[in-house]
């Protein structure tokens, strides 16, 4: 029998799907559309990965866990019928069995979803979709190269309310050409629609991405950070005026019992095993069948579906790297991961920092009276500084 290190860790499944419609210029992510994937196709996809859990199964013998949350991400899902996506579902229940109250989401894009679609996946389990609404304004959407409607959006929510799901929306501002009232109208449209949960992150132009070629070449210009900084806050003003409470710096829910479970199991550093093409994994610290303590480990699958399929096909592992956790990287990852939810971070943490957590509160980046009473807890300001707010407790 495994026996975990410290306190009971809740266990998660995250299922990537790594096919998208078309390719978004901003996106970096390991997706590809028709076209991209000779020799690998999405009925190979479900069996490799349903060989993967597979191999997850033998990988933690003796981990008698129950899966709390499911998180099918990519990529967009729904390019794979509710047909495979139940059986995938079937699968993680089959592998570890899943709680009765599992959260169980899918992404999707408001044009990649029917009633009959979601009605069947409603019926398979699954509990809450998220939807790629990223704006509700058409030459920002065009910018972005998504291809939805932005009707499709309202239809999409009423068709999941419909079957009986959660429904989050994510949003993405800060695009370029994007201005103050576009993002107020994207936020005010995403509001009427009345969802569960929303999602809003600043666009980071990658290197190597379409929209990365077009800074270069000066074909747009990046929005101003201060810019960016009153896009946050106005979402906050507006999703808090509407009953929408912060509870991690770019996620905000109607209610505790609507945050994304599953997101949050990262930001407390639960445990999760990835399946799919360039998934990551991460296990804690726990004690072997033999007797000896095994460390914490991450690791990540080759990237290519074709390489992912081929890797399961032989029998093999598709792990392409994988690095162990010491006492050292796990104190760090828990005042980085959770200073950036509204809980905050114990300041027993980061009790070699007194100097560091003085500054911090004295700039604003840190609630004093939380400090004092013992936990580190980011204001407005130091949201939108959260990651110099880590580095000064953390490196």
């Amino acid at each position: 029998m495994t026996t975990l290190v410290g306190a009971r860790r809740d266990l998660g499944i995250y299922i990537h799907v790594p096919f998208c419609a078309v390719r978004c210029g901003y996106c970096d992510f390991n997706t590809y559309a028709p076209g991209e994937v000779e020799g690998a196709t999405r009925e190979g996809y479900v069996e490799a990965a349903l060989e993967e859990m597979a191999l997850a199964r033998r990988t933690m013998q003796g981990d008698d866990r129950t899966v709390r949350t499911v998180f099918f991400g990519g990529g967009t899902p729904t390019m794979l019928d509710s047909a495979a996506l139940t059986t995938l579902l079937e699968a993680v229940r089959g592998t570890w069995g899943l709680a009765a109250d599992a959260e169980v989401t899918t992404e999707a894009n408001p044009d990649s979803v029917s009633r009959e679609s979601l009605q069947a996946l409603a019926r398979a389990g699954f509990t809450r979709v998220s939807l790629g609404m990223q704006s509700a304004v058409p030459h920002v959407l065009a910018t972005l190269d998504r291809t939805h409607n932005p009707a499709n959006v309202a239809r999409a929510v009423a068709m999941a309310r419909e079957a009986g799901l959660a429904v989050s929306l994510d949003l993405i501002y800060g695009t370029p050409g994007e201005s103050l009232s576009d993002w107020r109208a994207s936020l005010e449209a995403a509001i009427a629609l009345e969802p569960d949960h929303v999602s809003a992150y600043a666009l980071v132009i990658e290197p190597g991405t379409r929209m990365g070629g077009q800074l270069r070449r000066g074909e747009v210009q990046p929005t101003d950070p201060d810019t960016q900084a009153e896009m946050y806050e106005l979402a906050d003003t507006l999703l808090s005026r509407a009953g929408y409470a912060w509870y991690e710096v770019s996620n905000w829910a109607r209610s505790p019992d609507q945050r994304c479970r599953h997101n949050v199991a990262y930001w407390r550093s639960q445990d999760w095993w990835g399946v799919g093409p360039g998934a990551h994994s991460y296990l804690g610290p726990r004690i072997g069948a033999d007797g000896a303590e095994v460390p914490a480990r991450r690791w990540w699958n080759v990237k290519h579906p074709r390489a992912y399929a081929a890797r399961l096909g032989a029998g093999e592992s598709p792990e392409a790297d994988g690095e162990e956790l010491g006492a050292d990287d796990l104190r760090l990852e828990r005042v980085m991961l959770r200073l950036r939810l509204s809980e905050g971070v114990d300041a027993a943490e980061v009790a070699d920092r007194p100097e560091a957590v003085a500054r911090l509160v004295a700039d604003g980046l840190l609630d004093g009276a939380a400090a004092v009473a013992g936990t580190l807890r980011l204001t407005r300001r130091g949201r939108l500084l959260a990651d110099l707010a880590v580095r000064a407790l953390a490196f």
